[in-house]
């Protein structure tokens, strides 16, 4: 396995907020069942979504949590000459309170809307625990990936707050990434979400993921890459993508 491969099938998590979800059908036994279904990453960097408890996947987790979650580039002329990754894992539904405040308190802020109908009706966080991965990058490029996942150093309090004071106060900042990045102006973009190794954004429902030029591990390093950005004249464009 490549460091290289290992840090792009990972930028293909981070980025595309979304995948097919395949369970083990409860009611035809021995076929596989998918379901499109978004997702965010948790402090551990374990796609995190939010399921009805009636819904088919559901019932199917319950009975074998043995399950995949398959991650492509989206809008790409050639399917298969872009990146995929099918993330083997094993679901685990979020039973301590704790936990599923953390969980809401991060999936809200990538999909706002969610917050009404998780509270109005019967849902539930689930987690994927990873065992494995398959990361195809191109043609010939397939890799066995068993160490995907990257913990946020920032997950919790340190994060909210530096998304909260972004908004607040840096709107001219954020507004700027969006030009750098040729995304849409439709609405104005808003700070989901920091990881080490990038910035989430979210204009209207949809979301994106912008890199930084380097690792950060501090909130001080964090501070530094989004003022060296607010002050870049241009921003890779194959390095982001929406959702």
């Amino acid at each position: 396995m490549s460091v290289e491969a290992a840090k792009n099938a990972r930028e293909l998590l981070l980025k595309e907020y979304r995948g097919v979800l395949s369970t083990h059908s409860k009611s035809m036994p021995g076929f596989p069942f998918g379901s499109v279904v978004p997702y965010c990453l948790d402090e551990q960097g374990r796609p995190l979504i939010l399921i009805s408890r009636i819904a088919q996947h559901t019932h199917n987790l319950q009975k074998d949590p043995k399950c995949s979650l398959f991650v492509g580039e989206r809008e790409a002329d050639d399917v298969q000459a872009v990146g995929r990754l099918t993330y083997l894992a094993e679901a685990e539904k979020l039973e301590d309170e704790a936990a599923i405040e953390a969980a809401a308190e991060r999936y809200y802020r990538y999909f706002p809307e969610s917050q009404s109908y998780h509270k109005a009706h019967d849902f539930d966080f689930w987690v994927l625990k990873p065992v494995r991965h398959r990361y195809i990058g191109g043609f010939g490029a397939i890799h066995w990936v068993d160490q995907l996942t990257l913990a946020n150093p920032f997950a919790g309090k340190a994060e909210l707050s530096m998304v909260e004071h972004m908004n607040a106060d840096h709107a001219k900042a954020i507004a700027h990434y969006v030009d750098l990045a040729g995304l849409p102006k439709t609405e104005p973009a808003q700070l989901a979400g920091i990881d080490s190794e990038g910035m989430h954004l979210r204009i209207g429902q949809a979301l994106y993921w912008l890199p930084f030029q380097a690792t950060c591990n501090t909130p001080t390093q964090v501070r530094e890459a989004l003022v060296f950005l607010a002050h870049a004249e241009h921003w890779p464009k194959n390095e982001v993508a929406d959702a």
